[in-house]
């Protein structure tokens, strides 16, 4: 999955690459930029990611984290070892945040380097039209890895939990994603606004703040407390779930 995500950016930049005439106002943002300067591709690698492939993955193997080893049949296994309950589900949760990082920084990584690969590298102008350096640009590419990897870090709560409720992966796994998709499709409703701020999704594209100068961090710390406020409530359903769970396989 790892290496499906960095072929995005690549597959992105090589479309570019190859085709004479530069996309102007159709595509995904950034797209007509990549052409001018190679840092773009993986702005517009990470930004094509969000809706569906990152929550896809994400949810694959959050929701794979309990329920998989059920599957298997090891997680009486698991649990026969002094390690306990809590502590395999804290390991399990820390296991799906540190796959969240990879996800994200594999997209980055790709796309700058195929950016730099492919295209020029020159200075970037931000959205507030101020130009940067080329490495404080890379910095900016990294803050907004940290902040989607931030933004998957409820969304990988809830699929423990769901991974809690069944010994079937794969209706974890589908249970996750559909968690994400009816999180965006309800946020792009404007009749419910009011629950917008409360969605996992909400602030998932909200990191343009980060590409302007100086940078806004208000998006960012919106973001975390929200994620902070899943983890909490799902990583207790979890808790409660799987410590009073019988485990027969």
């Amino acid at each position: 999955m790892l290496v499906a995500l960095a072929g995005i950016p690549v597959l992105i930049a090589l479309a570019v690459r190859l085709t004479s005439r530069v996309p102007s106002g159709r595509g995904p943002a950034f797209l007509d930029r990549i052409a001018e300067n190679g840092l773009f591709a993986a702005v517009t690698g990470l930004l094509v990611s969000i809706p569906l492939f990152l929550p896809l993955t994400v949810g694959v193997v959050a929701g794979d984290t309990i329920a998989g080893e059920a599957g298997l049949g090891t997680l009486k296994y698991l649990l026969a070892a002094p390690a306990g309950r809590v502590r395999l589900l804290l390991a399990k949760y820390v296991g799906a945040a540190v796959f969240c990082l990879s996800a994200v920084l594999a997209v980055a990584l790709s796309g700058m380097a195929i950016g730099a690969l492919l295209f020029p590298v020159r200075p970037v102008t931000l959205l507030s039209g101020d130009t940067v350096s080329v490495g404080e640009a890379m910095v900016r590419v990294l803050l907004i890895a940290g902040y989607i990897t931030v933004s998957l870090l409820g969304m990988a709560a809830v699929g423990l939990f769901l991974s809690t409720l069944t010994d079937v992966p794969v209706g974890a796994m589908a249970a996750t994603i559909v968690v994400a998709i009816v999180s965006q499709v309800l946020d792009n409703l404007p009749q419910l606004e009011w629950l917008h701020p409360w969605l996992l999704s909400h602030y998932w594209l909200g990191f343009a703040d980060l590409l302007r100068q100086p940078p806004s961090f208000d998006n960012f710390a919106s973001n975390a407390w929200l994620q902070l406020g899943y983890i909490a409530v799902f990583g207790a359903l979890a808790y409660g779930r799987f410590t009073t769970k019988d485990v027969l396989s």
